[in-house]
């Protein structure tokens, strides 16, 4: 067993390794250790979606226009959330890409949380996490910026204002861009990782009143981080798909 190892990780390992197994080898990878091929932060990440899929089949079957109950109220609050913060960042017809940050920040928020909750620990730990959601949002407001504006004017924005300079400025645009998911990894991947660590730490100490008050500063960072990683991909996909800019 790997000295890390969560107990759902384990029961995932004891039971479920063929299947991980199976699916790697589908892309051609093998695991470090084929006998354990699951990881913490994997069944953290699978384990939070099947919350949400359980949590949106609730909300489903509750959803009312007339009578909409408080799991309604909390979501439909999230999506005035996301609609005026998208517009605040100059986003036109910002209805059409709220269910994206929407999911985005419904699901950096769980990841995050879950880790409150003891033997379990927060996906976004992990690198590979935050750089799977920093490459969706890369890959989303290009596309966004190209269905918006077009190939051709979508292109003109790596050239800058003034044509002359574009030898300049396409490879500081390209940069600027690829920088991108490597600042949205980077940001949220050790924000989390630092306050999960002074969390434990000062858990390790006492268990009185400091735990409290790092635990409601641990859930303070991670409301803070899904929100600043959503509005730095209305920020993106404002820029992409502008018009005047």
């Amino acid at each position: 067993m790997h000295e890390h190892e969560l107990w759902l990780t384990a029961l995932f390992n004891d039971h479920l390794a063929g299947v991980a197994n199976s699916i790697l080898g589908v892309f051609h990878i093998t695991a470090k250790d084929p006998a354990r091929p699951w990881e913490n932060w994997i069944v953290m990440e699978l384990l939070v979606v099947a919350i949400l899929i359980v949590l949106f089949a609730i909300l489903r079957s509750r959803f009312s226009v007339e009578n909409p109950g408080k799991l309604q109220h909390i979501f439909e609050v999230i999506w005035e959330f996301m609609k005026s913060s998208a517009d605040e960042v100059g986003i036109h017809h910002s209805y059409r890409y709220v269910s994206y940050f929407g999911t985005v920040f419904i699901f950096i928020l769980f990841m995050n949380l879950i880790g409150i909750i003891p033997t379990l620990e927060s996906p976004t730990m992990n690198p590979a996490v935050p750089c799977g959601l920093a490459l969706c949002t890369f890959f989303y407001y290009h596309t966004m910026g190209v269905r918006e504006l077009g190939v051709g004017r979508y292109l003109m924005q790596f050239v800058g204002p003034i044509p002359a300079l574009f030898i300049l400025m396409v490879p500081i645009e390209l940069m600027s861009h690829l920088a991108r998911p490597l600042s949205l990894t980077i940001r949220l991947f050790a924000n989390m990782f630092a306050g999960e660590q002074v969390t434990m730490a000062f858990l390790g100490l006492t268990y009185l009143l400091a735990p409290a008050i790092f635990m409601g500063l641990h859930v303070f960072v991670a409301f803070l981080q899904a929100y600043i990683f959503t509005l730095l991909s209305m920020i993106y996909v404002s820029g992409a798909t502008s018009h005047e800019h």
